[in-house]
């Protein structure tokens, strides 16, 4: 057997105390709503504005659009001001008069009134997050 000295003893104590004191991390929640409005389309509203520094704006808030394959979003006038942002897929976007696709870490702006379709006519799902700035 091994003799224990002070310095051993003090460093086996400290190594029992943070061992204690460590605990595992928790996965964070995140309290949101979903809704489908369309068919093969999940709207995923997270709970929560925040005050907004942009001049303009009182308030922001963040939701996702989930798109499947052959799913789409008819064309309808935006509500607000909103950042838009493919976090995953490729969605087409017929957005006033104009058509583009946007791919992944694709971003683009509308305004309030800007008519917009979106459609997912590739073979992955898609997902659109959405910044609204409310006025």
């Amino acid at each position: 057997m091994q003799k224990v000295n002070r310095r051993s003893a003090v460093a086996l104590g400290l190594a029992a105390a943070s061992a204690a004191i460590v605990k595992p991390a928790a996965a964070q929640t995140t309290d949101y709503k979903d809704a489908t409005p369309f068919p093969g389309v999940v709207v995923r509203a997270y709970s929560g504005e925040t005050p907004s520094l942009i001049p303009g704006f009182k308030t922001v808030s963040m939701r996702d659009i989930i798109m499947q394959p052959g799913s789409k979003i008819m064309s309808h006038p935006m509500e607000n001001a909103m950042v838009c942002h493919i976090t995953e897929g490729e969605l087409q976007i017929d957005q006033d008069e104009k058509t583009f696709t946007a791919k992944k870490n694709f971003v683009w702006t509308c305004n309030k009134g800007t008519k917009e379709q979106s459609s997912n006519v590739s073979n992955a799902v898609a997902i659109m997050r959405i910044t609204d700035l409310m006025a």
